[in-house]
């Protein structure tokens, strides 16, 4: 099969095509024919050397999502058959021809993406970003109807899942992004109060508000902040941090508002944890997200396809920050 593989670390460039064997699916695997895949910051860091794949996954073909039919199943699987259209979440490898994972990392293809010519792409653009959401917003973060929600980085994939869920639970919504338009773009998906944080002081502009769930990929000066504007019995859940895993300058973190506001901090990542863990979490989206997906409260936000074989150009935008929602590769080559 061809694969995108990462030849050494670097940048875009080092994104190259390359022949591999078609692996074999385990006992409790499936294999599965790629007609999308979806690109995620940690496909950029793992290109350049900073985020290592776990024991087992391939550890030079990025690639964290796929969607596609499923071409033969592990002796122990009987869930799945030969010719589902799944979307799955993976531990690298997606960007290739063919991918492996877990039987229990596999959903459906919502039935209602079957209206689009692009379904496979739509749902390539789900499992990375709504089982980091489901798992750290609504498990960790503990989101109730009724509360103040805040994202940053509204419209990326994390951001543009995360208002579109919370609103759907009942929340009221609040995102940072960096632009004018991508304030309008989380604003059209439901978010009550979008800032521009290149022109606005967002905690001054949320100071009033009482946040109870801040969901935070950004960190650096940001954790101050967001301690800061959190009411009591708040949560902050961290997903990245962009800008940093410390406080630098003069801003400090003061810990007692920790204490007096009874504040939970946490936080997780998702590529590493065990695969029962990742087929519970599975299993309860297909419970709870899919029925959102499939009555139209949800809509995937696409900014641009690739052939799988320009992946280099994929990353190139991705590292821009200038795009809105996922960008997907397509399984085509030269």
């Amino acid at each position: 099969m061809k694969a995108i593989v990462i030849t050494q670390p670097g940048g875009p460039e080092v994104l190259q095509i390359q022949e591999r064997e078609k692996p074999q699916p385990a006992a409790s695997e499936v294999l599965i024919k790629v007609y999308a895949a979806g690109v995620n910051r940690p496909d950029v860091f793992q290109r350049k050397g900073n985020y290592p794949p776990p024991p087992g996954a391939p550890q030079d073909i990025p690639g964290l999502e796929v969607a596609g039919i499923i071409e033969q199943v592990g002796q122990d699987v009987t869930e799945w058959k030969p010719g589902d259209a799944v979307c799955a979440l993976l531990a690298g490898g997606g960007y290739a021809e063919y991918a492996l994972t877990e039987a229990g990392h596999c959903l459906p293809v919502p039935v209602t993406f079957n209206h689009y010519d692009d379904a496979f792409a739509r749902a390539a653009s789900l499992p990375e970003t709504v089982f980091t959401v489901w798992h750290n917003v609504f498990e960790r973060g503990r989101l109730q109807i009724g509360e103040h929600f805040l994202v940053h980085g509204g419209t990326s994939g994390i951001g543009i899942t995360a208002i579109q869920l919370a609103k759907a639970a009942g929340a009221r919504v609040f995102t940072t992004a960096g632009s004018d338009e991508k304030c309008a773009a989380c604003d059209a998906l439901g978010a009550d109060y979008s800032i521009n944080y290149k022109t606005a002081d967002f905690e001054q502009q949320l100071c009033d508000q009482g946040i109870d769930v801040i969901l935070d990929m950004v960190g650096g000066d940001y954790i101050p902040k967001n301690l800061r504007l959190l009411r009591e019995e708040g949560r902050l859940v961290f997903i990245n941090t962009m800008k940093g895993s410390k406080v630098k300058g003069a801003d400090e973190v003061d810990f007692s508002l920790i204490m007096r506001k009874r504040l939970t901090v946490t936080g997780s990542t998702l590529r590493n944890r065990d695969r029962a863990f990742k087929a519970a979490l599975a299993a309860e989206i297909q419970q709870k997200v899919w029925p959102v997906l499939e009555s139209g409260q949800f809509q995937t936000v696409i900014a641009a396809t690739f052939p799988l074989a320009e992946a280099a150009k994929a990353h190139a935008l991705m590292e821009t920050s200038d795009h809105i929602g996922k960008i997907i590769l397509l399984n085509q080559w030269p």
